[in-house]
């Protein structure tokens, strides 16, 4: 039997996967969540201690995806999208200490963890495109990994054009290449004078235009596709499976705009033993904010060495305030109206108490940053990026508060930030060849103010269908 998924907002029709895949965001705004989860017993957790990710991944999603994807058509589009990952385990771990593991997830195309759902979201998207001999326009906005994740899963591909839009000063400099060096004829690297926020503002303006979501076909890779958080739930079972077997374990996730870590709750909610959940935020630290007060309040963005954290409107975590309100859209619609009026709002304390539940959160600055980077390397000669670092920092901030095992997520490769590793390291990790093919590239990019009609037109003269 289908699950069909209904919006935060309450507002817009019930759609089953296909439906959701395809319009990435609810026409009233919301963001897309299974009206039931599917739940996975300890036995079976347990049972997949030995199972290739692949089979973990396919056990994992086939409740959310049969029947509109079959489980021989599901088994072939996993095989397609991890065929390129430079481990075989796809998202390995490593033991860093006798209370802490580090779970790896970036060894895909684009040595980021956002490679883990988009290349299977780029497999979904042409399946289904294929069955409708439809053309379809994604629109996505990115701090840093998203877009050459995005772009890596969807260049060349005939039924769909992409538009990526980026802070012009937020990624670092191998990030913004891994976009702007793609020569295909369906990507459009957009530069936007602005924050990811102003970026993400616009995309979401976007799609509340009916008709250009209507003629273009708009859809989105950005993590309120809710494909996007349902493949990143099958990163936490193997990591639990792998670890504890079907014992809880504590997870703490580096994250700016909460999809990452809401996919771990998703994964509670089908049964998953997880003793707590820990956001891991930089200076832009408003999750942090909110889970030790119960008030949300956006400040202006800081640039930061985590820079695809450097976010202060975290668009998930309305899915996560979906539950906190009962599942009642209409209450989680006044909270949405406030933030968009004012900027912030704050829960009741019982919410509070109610998310304090699964979740805490620790701050971690720059030099935090730089030290955890130096430090993990001198103790246990293991690199981490700076969004990994703000991750492993948090675990010792937090250790009282951590039932063990404790697994840190890695998000990203250390070489993608050769200057941060300089000054925390005092030389660079090796390039791999994936990225050191893209020096001497020329770079395609369009640069924008940061406005909506802008890119409106942009989009009418460059779609090709």
């Amino acid at each position: 039997m289908a699950i069909f998924y209904q919006s935060t907002r309450g507002k817009a029709p019930e759609l089953d996967l296909r439906g959701v895949t395809l319009a990435g965001l609810a026409t009233d705004g919301g963001l897309y969540v299974p009206k039931e989860w599917p739940q996975f017993p300890l036995s079976e957790i347990a049972a997949m201690q030995g199972k290739s990710y692949l089979d973990i991944a396919r056990q994992v999603l086939l409740p959310f995806t049969s029947p509109v994807i079959p489980e021989d058509a599901l088994a072939g589009l996993l095989q397609k999208a991890y065929a390129g990952f430079n481990d075989p385990a796809v998202t390995p771990l490593k033991r860093l200490d006798d209370r802490r593991w580090i779970l790896e997830l970036f060894h895909g195309p684009t040595l980021a963890f956002k490679d883990v759902a988009l290349q299977l979201l780029g497999q979904v998207f042409e399946y289904f495109l294929a069955q409708s001999g439809k053309h379809m326009t994604v629109i996505g906005a990115t701090s840093g990994d998203t877009g050459s994740a995005a772009i890596a899963a969807l260049a060349g591909r005939k039924n769909v054009d992409i538009f990526i839009l980026y802070p012009n000063k937020g990624p670092s400099d191998i990030q913004r290449k891994q976009m702007t060096c793609v020569d295909a004829p369906n990507v459009h690297a957009v530069a936007i004078e602005g924050s990811f926020d102003d970026c993400q503002a616009i995309v979401k303006a976007l799609f509340d235009d009916a008709a250009l979501r209507e003629k273009y076909n708009l859809s989105t890779v950005n993590s309120i596709n809710w494909l996007r958080v349902l493949a990143q739930i099958v990163y936490y079972f193997v990591a639990v499976a792998k670890t504890a077997g079907a014992k809880p374990v504590s997870f703490v996730v580096p994250t700016g705009n909460f999809g990452n870590i809401y996919a771990a709750y998703a994964a509670i909610k089908c049964g998953l033993p997880v003793s707590k959940l820990a956001v891991a935020s930089n200076r832009n630290d408003i999750l942090t904010r909110f889970f030790n007060s119960g008030r949300m309040k956006t400040e202006a963005v800081q640039s930061t060495l985590s820079p695809s954290m450097d976010i202060q409107v975290s668009s998930n975590f309305e899915r996560l305030l979906f539950d906190l309100c009962g599942r009642d859209g209409a209450k989680l619609r006044a909270f949405m109206e406030s933030m968009k009026g004012s900027g912030e709002f704050a829960v009741a304390p019982v919410q509070l108490a109610e998310a304090r539940q699964v979740f805490t959160a620790a701050r971690v600055d720059d030099e935090m940053t730089l030290k955890t980077i130096r430090d993990t390397y001198e103790k246990f000669g293991y690199l981490l990026d700076p969004h990994s670092a703000v991750g492993v920092a948090a675990s010792e901030l937090l250790a009282r508060e951590l039932p063990e095992p404790v697994i840190c997520l890695a998000c990203a490769h250390p070489a993608k930030f050769p200057e941060t590793m300089r000054r925390a390291i005092g030389t660079v990790a090796p390039l791999p060849p994936e990225l050191e093919a893209l020096l001497g590239k020329p770079e395609r990019s369009i640069l924008l103010p940061a406005n909506v009609g802008a890119v409106r037109t942009l989009i009418s003269e460059r779609v090709r269908s």
